[in-house]
């Protein structure tokens, strides 16, 4: 059996409309890289373009930044490329990388990747994902740009979406510095496709 099997089959078309129909659970989930602790009423709200007393300026700007960054991902067609990844720093990091969107380091290992045939959909994001956030290829937002790089490649592939519950974070960031340490992601990819991936039951292989 293969080592981690699409769970689900959309078409990418279905697998947009899907993300475009969690985008405020998406964008909540993905602030708390940044320390935001909005609620989800919240944050809806700050995504329909209204303000929220005693949300700091910075925790909308990161919220708004988000969901455009979601909203770019979503209506490219193309695959994922390295200048894809860029633009989706330059997005989700405006305000806060010291260059959005320029890189530190060059990344070779994104075609090599996609382009293996004997791999899955989930498999390839994943790795990608996890890759990406260790080598901190960005000045900043490497984990927002890393999770939406692999969300792009789940969308292209039909395989539903990446997205780690909040209460599941705890073991989540465990594991993450874990993976860090060791440069092993086997444990870490295992657990985020145990509990993370996420799609219609109607769409289930």
């Amino acid at each position: 059996m293969e080592l981690y099997a699409d769970r689900y089959n959309f078409t990418p078309e279905e697998n947009r409309r899907f993300a475009r129909s969690n985008f405020i659970k998406l964008v909540h989930t993905n602030a708390r890289f940044e320390g935001v602790n909005t609620t989800l009423p919240q944050t809806q709200t700050i995504m329909d373009g209204m303000s929220v007393a005693g949300v700091p300026v910075e925790d909308v700007l990161t919220i708004v930044n988000l969901k455009r960054g979601w909203q770019y991902v979503t209506t490219q067609s193309g695959t994922l490329s390295l200048s894809m990844e860029k633009q989706i720093n330059k997005v989700v990091a405006a305000e806060d990388a010291l260059v959005p969107g320029d890189l530190q380091q060059e990344q070779t290992f994104l075609q090599q990747i996609l382009a293996d045939l004997q791999t899955s959909t989930t498999d390839k994001a994943l790795t990608v994902m996890y890759l990406n956030m260790r080598q901190q290829i960005f000045w900043d937002g490497n984990k927002r740009t890393a999770t939406l790089s692999a969300n792009k490649i789940m969308i292209d592939g039909g395989a539903g979406l990446i997205n780690v519950p909040l209460d599941r974070w705890d073991k989540w960031n465990e594991l993450i510095a874990d993976y860090y340490r060791t440069n092993d992601m086997t444990k870490v990819k295992q657990w985020t496709y145990d509990n993370a991936i996420q799609g219609l039951d109607v769409r289930k292989n």
